[in-house]
């Protein structure tokens, strides 16, 4: 059923009870005494009861069924002070709940070290985190189950802001052995016989084999996986190289074993890490206090879990 009651028509209703007459709810209120009057008849005819019936000149007395009403329009007009108060202490405190996403290719280096941070700092924010790929954490903001996440700047809808915090160049992952090690840069040309290890996400798929199209050469994708530590193990044992941007602070694979990086010349443009947040939103004071915290730990020469040199 739509509701058409308002709280202003509720506050009328509760003014005058309380004065007894119309005239002095107004001066009460600070609005017209017509304004009242035509409020509640508006109220008395959309919930077919009659509130109030005149005893003498300006005066109004209740009706049985108006003393209900009228109790249940002070207890809306108290929730509806609470919702206000909740509201304010929202936005003044950094205290509640906030939901933050993360791209999943580089959630396990960036996200710990960030979110310990600003626990430490603001201990009585309620942190609730979500790993997935760009699709699926552009449909967590639409949706409104994420306030912000962290990602690059690939495909971003309309509606959805980005705020970029730091360049992320591709590089390419290899194991000790290989051939290509003995290279200061790697170009496409230089992976066309190679085999590749294929990190497969919705975005990042597209993203990684432009670095090839327009060169003329054809990738041989020797393996596919949406796992990043997987595809790093997979390169460590000689399945192949990995493209990638993100390069850990550890020049070890998941396993244990060793990996060499190189960055790659004459590939796709460098991604940018950043947050992205639903736009015509206000946010809440907890949500830009993390805004602020990541852009004082992930900056251009900076960024947590991820060699930036």
């Amino acid at each position: 059923m739509a509701l058409r009651i308002t709280l202003r028509q509720m506050e009328y209703v509760v003014a005058v009870g309380e004065e007894g007459s119309i005239a002095q709810a107004a001066q009460r209120l600070h609005v017209s005494a017509p304004s009242i009057s035509t409020a509640i008849g508006q109220l008395e005819a959309e919930l077919g009861v009659q509130l109030f019936h005149r005893r003498h000149a300006q005066a109004l007395v209740l009706t049985p069924a108006g003393h209900r009403i009228m109790a249940a329009a002070r207890d809306a007009l108290r929730q509806a002070e609470r919702v206000l108060v909740l509201a304010a202490d929202l936005r003044s405190s950094v205290s509640g709940p906030l939901s933050i996403g993360c791209l999943s290719s580089f959630s396990a280096l960036v996200l710990p070290e960030l979110r310990a941070r600003f626990e430490r700092k603001h201990p009585e924010v309620e942190v609730r985190q979500l790993e997935d790929d760009h699709a699926g954490l552009m449909e967590g903001l639409q949706q409104g189950s994420l306030d912000l996440c962290l990602t690059y700047d690939l495909e971003v809808p309309p509606g959805i802001g980005f705020e970029p915090l730091a360049p992320i160049p591709p590089y390419i992952a290899l194991p000790p052995d290989h051939p290509l090690v003995n290279l200061p840069v790697v170009t496409p040309a230089d992976l066309a016989d190679q085999p590749m290890i294929l990190l497969d996400l919705p975005g990042s798929t597209a993203y990684f084999l432009s670095a090839f199209g327009p060169k003329g050469v054809v990738p041989q994708i020797a393996a596919r996986t949406r796992d990043m530590a997987l595809a790093r193990s997979m390169v460590a044992n000689g399945f192949g190289f990995l493209l990638m941007n993100v390069r850990p602070l550890s020049e070890l694979a998941p396993d244990g074993k060793p990996l060499v990086y190189r960055p790659l010349s004459g590939g796709p443009r460098a991604l940018r890490l950043g947050m992205a947040r639903l736009q015509g939103m206000r946010p809440t004071r907890v949500t830009e206090a993390f805004e602020a915290h990541c852009r004082a730990l992930v900056t251009p020469t900076s960024i947590p879990g991820i060699r930036t040199d």
